[in-house]
């Protein structure tokens, strides 16, 4: 993976259709295969671990190249090393940032704010 720790495919979500009573059906198709990039896990509030039933985990994926679009809603996926802890969940984009590099500098990343939720307290 030369020093990448995931690879990603980058799934656009849509929602153009109905369902039959009306509801959105939200439907995704892959628009980026085999990206690189760095996956990082951000570590979660303790007041919102305290009080919720539900929480928010947040992580952010440094993607290289920087010259992709990537929107908000679309969904990233880990598809490489197999062995990753997260390998096949799908997370949220909520942000993406470019970096003040210019497009054809090698160096030149995107930055994605990323989100999954999971229940807190399981048991309760």
């Amino acid at each position: 993976m030369a020093g990448n720790n995931v690879r990603l495919t980058v799934w656009r979500m849509n929602t153009d259709d109905d369902d039959s009573v009306g509801g959105a059906m939200i439907t995704g198709s892959s628009v980026y295969t085999n990206v690189q990039g760095f996956f990082q896990e951000m570590p979660a509030n303790q007041l919102l671990l305290q009080q919720g039933l539900e929480t928010i985990e947040t992580f952010k994926i440094r993607i290289i190249p920087g010259t992709l679009v990537i929107y908000r809603r679309d969904e990233v996926q880990i598809t490489q090393p197999q062995d990753h802890p997260r390998y096949g969940e799908r997370f949220r984009v909520v942000n993406s940032q470019y970096s003040s590099h210019s497009p054809r500098d090698p160096r030149n990343y995107l930055l994605l704010d990323v989100t999954r939720s999971t229940r807190a307290h399981g048991a309760q």
